[in-house]
């Protein structure tokens, strides 16, 4: 298959390497998903030697992996399929067997220009927060929205100021309202852990924790400043 791209992660992140298929997905999956191909070592526990070996793996990817943001490659929805499984082991002193594993693994990761529908999930000066359902961290900055475009502080909502004949129509982009909107950016920002150095550990805030702990690893970044974007009922025809 052409057109594969090869990722490959920081050790943290515990995978062999990454190659991303945007090409050949089934329609269900099409689109705003793409198809990873990962190689990982599985551990299976003893008490799941009892089992299809390809059922105890599925199980523990996906536990691994299922709504988990993967640093430049996207949030991971669900195994597709094992491709190959090597040799097992199993080490001294450690009774789990160690198996090489070959996967396939289905990733929200929308390209960019792609146009998508979700939800209005709440309005506030940085934008309009919007939402799949699945998948919350995008926001429509004020200037990708419809112009001109003010913040209605006291109802906390955005308002497309709509010229007609008869002057301004305002039109609110209420909460759980359907939009439609262009992905125009994306950030990835790598979340994993890592120890502070002493001097920097015995100087650390709590509130620089929490921050750190609120900071989405993957976010995107809409826009609906085009004829035919934003909310559905806007161009709904009467």
């Amino acid at each position: 298959m052409t057109g594969t791209l090869p990722l490959y992660l920081p050790f943290q992140h515990g995978l062999t390497h990454i190659n991303i298929w945007s090409q050949g997905l089934p329609l269900l999956i099409a689109k705003m998903f793409v198809l990873v191909e990962m190689v990982d070592t599985v551990r299976t526990t003893p008490w799941q030697f009892d089992r299809k070996l390809n059922d105890s793996i599925a199980e523990e990817l996906n536990k691994k992996l299922a709504n988990k943001v993967v640093y430049n490659v996207g949030l991971c929805i669900c195994l597709y399929d094992i491709t190959k499984l090597e040799d097992s082991y199993i080490f001294p002193g450690d009774g789990a067997s160690h198996t090489k594993v070959h996967f396939r693994y289905v990733v929200f990761h929308p390209f960019l220009d792609e146009i998508l529908m979700g939800k209005i999930k709440g309005c506030s000066q940085e934008g309009v927060h919007v939402s799949l359902g699945f998948f919350d961290d995008i926001v429509i900055p004020p200037e990708s929205l419809q112009q001109p475009a003010k913040f209605d502080e006291t109802e906390q909502v955005w308002v497309w100021e709509y010229e007609t004949d008869e002057g301004a129509h305002d039109l609110y982009m209420d909460v759980g309202e359907d939009i439609r909107f262009r992905i125009v950016d994306e950030t990835f920002i790598d979340t994993s852990p890592t120890g502070p150095s002493s001097s920097e550990a015995s100087t650390s805030t709590t509130a620089t924790e929490e921050t750190q702990r609120k900071e989405a690893p993957y976010t995107l970044v809409g826009s609906i400043s085009e004829p035919g974007l934003g909310l559905l009922s806007w161009w709904t025809n009467n």
